[in-house]
């Protein structure tokens, strides 16, 4: 393994007629432990089991190397596998758009499936897909994609190797991919509602050839602890160490799991000036916090909080996260600081980011598609004045309308069963806009949200 890392860094400085082609295998933007241990444990075999000869496999994380101390369950896993953060490549070292127009560049995606926005003009050079969240990419004949429902990314490229290339599979792989499928799956829990059958039946492949691994509990307490520690990271560092941000029109939502209970994160000192300090610098309009705590059993409590400086926008996302059945949240309102701070327990332990996220994606696109222009009026540090026509006073206004369900979302499990079971949605999310602006004196004054301090 520290070969092929080695090698891959090397190969990257050649140019010229020397240099060769690259292969990049890129993770998600997130860079969980789940897309690290993919992306480098794919390389290496690439690099094992490929007949050419003139290109390099290269694992990238992506993300700044500056970020990587903030994932925790990553620093401490390459720690016990003996491996140096400084054999990997993070994407600010790298210029992937320089080697595609040099026509040297190949890519791999895992553990997601669609390339970023700011990656889209490279999608040509995408060969290969694998990833267990639900397929959004376009179908595309140059294009093999291994797309399937599994509680990891790891479970898939273990399951390639075990069927392609078992010689290859040695102690070092064993512990990677099996501490990875053993921390996604929440120490393989089927009450945890992450754990399929494929992650059991490839971890149990692992275990009998590697007798001498140490035992799962035992990794998965270590990596959680090491995952959820925060003591020393100020409040921005807690948003930023795991999050991931959608867009509709010109809205721009992030979405931060934060590892501590809702209570503790609130009573931080100034937290709505740092939360206003966050999304003014980055250009969030909304910010929903996931927290996500254990007690004495394990067992997951999850906490919710949405904050913008615009009470409409925050008002929105509230409402469609309060409202949604499929899945249904069953959240309860709690004491916020601010009012510009929505806060709420979450009586569904199961519905994790990946089940939330559809719920805010389809919101959004029921923005955009009434028109994204339309959007600037509501940001809160931000002189626009459309947004009368697209927000409503009150989101609770709709959603007392007894004929208006969100539509159902993706699932990433099976645990819930198909959003369809109960047949096919009511409204389109065109139809959620065409609700609000049909509602009679439910339109606003035409002002823009202003700053509240």
């Amino acid at each position: 393994m520290e070969a092929m890392l080695r090698g891959s860094r090397a190969a990257l400085e050649l140019h010229g007629r020397d240099a060769p082609g690259v292969h990049i295998v890129l993770g998600n933007e997130a860079c969980d432990l789940d897309s690290m241990v993919s992306a480098i444990v794919l390389a290496y075999f690439l690099t094992k089991t490929s007949l050419e000869q003139k290109t390099a496999f290269v694992p990238i994380l992506n993300i700044p190397r500056s970020e990587f101390p903030l994932r925790g369950e990553c620093t401490f896993l390459l720690r016990e596998s003996q491996l140096s953060e400084d054999l990997l490549i993070f994407r600010d070292e790298i210029d992937l758009q320089s080697l595609h127009k040099e026509g040297r560049l190949q890519l791999t995606l895992v553990d997601h499936n669609v390339l970023s926005r700011a990656d889209a003009d490279l999608e040509s050079a995408v060969m290969e897909v694998i990833d267990h969240r639900p397929l959004e990419r376009p179908f595309s004949p140059g294009c093999v994609v291994t797309c399937e429902p599994v509680g990891s990314c790891s479970t898939l490229v273990t399951e390639r190797i075990v069927q392609r290339a078992p010689d290859i599979l040695d102690k070092e792989l064993a512990f990677l991919l099996r501490s990875t499928i053993v921390l996604d799956c929440i120490d393989m829990a089927p009450a945890a509602g992450k754990v399929t059958p494929k992650d059991s039946e490839y971890v149990a492949v692992l275990d009998s050839r590697f007798h001498d691994l140490p035992p799962s509990n035992t990794v998965f307490e270590a990596l959680q602890e090491a995952k959820f520690d925060v003591s020393g990271l100020t409040t921005e560092q807690m948003l930023r160490k795991d999050l991931k941000a959608v867009f509709g029109g010109d809205v721009r939502l992030a979405i931060s799991a934060v590892f501590l209970t809702l209570e503790e994160f609130l009573a931080r000192p100034r937290v709505k000036e740092e939360l206003e300090d966050f999304c003014r610098t980055r250009g969030y309009d909304v910010l929903v916090i996931m927290t996500v705590s254990f007690n004495e059993k394990k067992e997951p409590s999850r906490q919710l909080a949405v904050y913008s400086p615009c009470s409409h926008f925050k008002e929105l996302v509230s409402c469609a996260l309060e409202k949604s059945e499929a899945p249904s949240l069953q959240l309860l309102p709690m004491y916020s600081p601010s009012s510009e701070i929505a806060a709420y327990s979450q009586g569904n332990r199961l519905a994790s980011r990946k089940k939330v996220l559809p719920i805010i994606e389809i919101l959004l696109k029921a923005l955009e598609t009434k028109g994204a222009t339309a959007m600037h009026g509501c940001h809160g540090w931000k002189e626009t004045s459309n947004i009368a026509q697209m927000v409503p006073t009150s989101c609770a206004d709709i959603c007392q309308d007894e004929d208006l369900q969100l539509p159902p979302t993706p699932m990433n499990s099976l645990v819930d069963g198909c959003p369809l079971d109960g047949g096919l949605p009511k409204l389109t999310p065109e139809d959620i806009l065409e609700k609000i602006n049909q509602m009679p004196g439910k339109r606003l004054a035409g002002t823009p949200c202003s700053d509240s301090h």
